[in-house]
């Protein structure tokens, strides 16, 4: 997560495997999965305002209009309360989200938004917060959230709340790919028949972006089928990633619909994603660096 004056970056969220496990008695599923951040972003900004508002503008501006109370002013307010127990200065703000990510597509798009909003209050109101004080506040939004408050390479388990950083990874480019339909994650997870189960592969220390591609195909995404169950068309999306040249490894992101490619420059990832916009005008296609970008 990424800021600078008054915005912060809110990066897409890349499930490069996705295990999951027996459900708990919460009602959600232990689970096992390597996230990374690419660079394609939503944006947060604020500007000083009477009371405290959102205006969200942006490509997918529209598939937020009909949300009565967005995650970004649940976030909002919750560290305002934080703020307010402490005897700390909050004044009101209007944020501007300005939405580039497709709406519930399997890309953390919602929970990056709301970590981007904490880091961007928490900075602008000057709190004292511990990081990890944010990263309770985060996971009372969504088991997503604390992850993507780290934006960094990060093995996950549990629900989502345990975090394991992953270093030395190899340097990756993707091609992030939406064929513009919204697939509700609660339908995707109540829809598991089959769980791999909640385990890691082993990750050795010194790999190039071809051995670890080979090593993510030894995995799988759990969500991958019920998701295309309800969405037929994610399977052509993935064959059109593959379809490219210079994919090494593609696979659906989460609970989709997003489906990423992987690839060893950006070069590759650019000419993948202008092939697969010519074919498909209609879909969602974008080139992305590994976030953040050194």
């Amino acid at each position: 997560m990424t800021g600078q004056g008054d915005y912060c970056l809110a990066p897409a969220k890349i499930n490069l495997f996705l295990h999951v496990g027996e459900k708990r008695d919460e009602g959600y599923h232990n689970l096992s999965t390597l996230i990374v951040f690419a660079d394609a972003a939503d944006r947060l900004s604020l500007m000083p305002n009477d009371h405290l508002s959102l205006r969200i503008i942006g490509p997918f501006a529209a598939s937020l209009s009909s949300e009565l109370d967005n995650i970004v002013l649940k976030a909002a307010r919750a560290l305002k309360l934080w703020a307010q127990q402490r005897d700390h200065q909050a004044p009101s703000v209007e944020l501007i989200l300005e939405k580039n990510l497709p709406v519930a597509s399997g890309i953390g798009g919602g929970s990056s938004d709301a970590a981007a909003t904490l880091h961007l209050l928490a900075q602008h109101w000057a709190l004292p917060i511990h990081s990890d004080e944010l990263q309770m506040i985060g996971l009372g939004l969504g088991a997503d959230v604390p992850v993507c408050l780290r934006s960094a390479p990060t093995l996950a388990s549990g629900i989502g709340e345990v975090l394991a950083p992953i270093d030395n990874l190899p340097e990756m480019f993707f091609v992030l790919a939406n064929p513009r339909v919204a697939v509700p994650t609660s339908v995707v997870f109540s829809a598991v028949t089959v769980r791999t189960g909640a385990f890691a592969p082993a990750l050795p220390a010194k790999r190039n972006i071809r051995e670890f591609a080979a090593i993510l195909d030894a995995t799988i995404n759990d969500l991958a089928a019920p998701a295309k169950s309800f969405a037929p068309v994610i399977m052509r999306v993935e064959q059109a990633l593959v379809a490219t040249d210079g994919c090494l490894l593609a696979r659906m992101s989460g609970s989709g619909a997003t489906c990423f490619g992987l690839y060893a420059s950006y070069e590759a990832a650019s000419e993948a994603a202008q092939s697969i916009t010519a074919s498909h005008p209609q879909w969602w296609v974008t080139p992305a660096r590994q976030f953040p970008v050194i």
